[in-house]
């Protein structure tokens, strides 16, 4: 049995420090890197890569709205010609900074509001599987696990990559509990690894109401901008091989 580690990496901005890109890469097998529209400037994105690259790390483009003031989480109603071209050009940025790093884009991870929206907002969705497909149709798209976008991605040809978050909160119905909601962020690294390993034994977490969700993931998430984010993602990993479940990129294994 095996299962992806992946982390939001590369969002430091100028003089403003976000995770520690370094030691998380010493842990995951999967890097969303960010493109510049939520966070990352070029020489931050440039030296995440090349550690990527050291690591020998599988990296994908973060995309977002174009943010930079809300990090990401605030939704926008864009055209679907803005959304398609947006996305495009993130991708495109983000190749362009990989081949100098010795590396290469293989799979898209849509960021925050955009993320969350286009799990069930069709017309979005299909915008931002138009715009990978019209980069690259090898290219994976990450997902969140159990959503519409999976099923439209699939249709459309797209290699999916369905994800859970170890760090964050989960409702009855699998979506995850917005982040201005009591228990939206988990924070203990010992509780959120052994219900990591429950996930990836038995295919299910508990929602923050007592019930079990059932969730089919390729990928576990931990926010690299999360408080302790490296040592949660040391002990989600130390279990995890503990159980006997190995740890490699999901564009490896996608399906």
């Amino acid at each position: 049995m095996n299962i992806d580690l992946n982390s939001d990496l590369g969002e430091s901005y100028g003089a403003w420090r976000m995770g520690d890109d370094a030691a998380m890469l010493a842990v995951v097998s999967s890097a969303n890197v960010a493109c510049g529209f939520h966070a990352g400037d070029p020489a931050g994105i440039l030296a995440t890569l090349r550690a990527a690259a050291e690591r020998g790390v599988s990296v994908g483009a973060h995309v977002s709205y174009p943010d930079l003031a809300g990090f990401g989480r605030r939704n926008m109603d864009m055209s679907s010609a803005d959304l398609r071209a947006s996305v495009i050009y993130q991708i495109g940025a983000l190749q362009g900074l990989a081949s100098a790093a010795g590396t290469r884009v293989r799979y898209v991870k849509p960021h925050g509001a955009l993320y969350n929206f286009i799990a069930r907002d069709e017309r979005q969705a299909r915008d931002v599987i138009a715009a990978v497909q019209a980069v690259d149709r090898a290219l994976g798209l990450v997902v969140l696990a159990g959503s519409a976008l999976a099923g439209w991605a699939r249709d459309a040809g797209l290699r999916t990559i369905e994800e859970a978050f170890a760090d964050r909160g989960y409702r009855a119905d699998g979506s995850l509990v917005p982040r201005d909601q009591p228990g939206a962020v988990l924070h203990d690294p010992e509780a959120v690894a052994a219900r990591m390993v429950q996930l990836a034994r038995e295919g299910t977490v508990t929602a923050n109401d007592g019930s079990v969700v059932r969730i089919t993931a390729d990928s576990i998430c931990v926010h690299g901008d999360s408080p302790g984010a490296v040592a949660m993602a040391q002990r989600v990993r130390e279990r995890l091989a503990a159980a006997g479940i190995a740890i490699r990129p999901f564009m490896d294994a996608a399906r």
